[in-house]
């Protein structure tokens, strides 16, 4: 699978035909819109990731969402906006007990990714094809030891796939995709209830289709 942006019908979507966040920008205070904007036109440089650091995570978190940048799809600046958490300190304020602070995990996991690789096809991770990529990354999520180079697997597949999904699901592009209309500040709603829309939202076209039940 590959989340090309907006979403193919071979991949379950459009789902909601016509819908674009951005057309609301103008409902969000002016810190609510320029912090969206930013996720679209003005993420910061890499601060703390060495280069091949961001190498090697930008094509961990890209595999862990199912996306890739080929023939010009739109793609979410996944390493950019886990850098500038990760530079600017912004952690979930907690981390398990058998595992260094976060930039400490990020730093140790990702070069025990790379070794992997090395160890298993004499190339960087990075320069592995998808498939190995995924495979490599499968070989974490699966593993069986209390340790993976001296980190609890369990707790690093945690570590990576909260950080993913944060940044994922934070993004305009990916709202467009799932029907979300956007920060509700200072708007507010006024159509609670099941099934009951706000005037910005648009009915899913294809409701019986759940991805999780999707046959493969």
């Amino acid at each position: 699978m590959s989340a090309t942006l907006p979403l193919p019908p071979s991949e379950g979507g459009p789902r909601f035909p016509g819908f674009d966040v951005m057309t609301r920008s103008r409902e969000w205070d002016d810190a609510t819109r320029a912090t969206v904007h930013s996720r679209l036109h003005s993420l910061p440089a890499i601060r703390f990731f060495t280069r091949e650091e961001e190498a090697t995570a930008k094509c961990l978190l890209d595999r862990l969402v199912g996306q890739h940048d080929a023939n010009g799809d739109v793609t979410v600046d996944l390493v950019r906006m886990v850098d500038a958490r990760l530079a600017e300190d912004q952690t979930d304020g907690w981390h398990y007990d058998t595992m260094p602070t976060d930039e400490d995990a990020w730093r140790q996991s990702l070069a025990a990714l790379d070794d992997d690789a090395r160890a298993a096809h004499d190339e960087a991770f990075a320069d592995l094809d998808r498939d190995r990529q995924r495979a490599v990354i499968e070989a974490v999520r699966t593993c069986t030891d209390e340790r993976w180079h001296d980190l609890p697997p369990r707790a690093v597949w945690s570590l990576w796939t909260r950080y993913a999904a944060t940044a994922f699901y934070s993004h305009p592009a990916v709202w467009n995709e799932i029907g979300f209309s956007g920060p509700a500040y200072p708007r507010g709603y006024k159509n609670l209830g099941v099934g009951r829309l706000e005037p910005s939202e648009v009915h899913d076209v294809n409701p019986g289709d759940d991805p999780l039940r999707r046959q493969p």
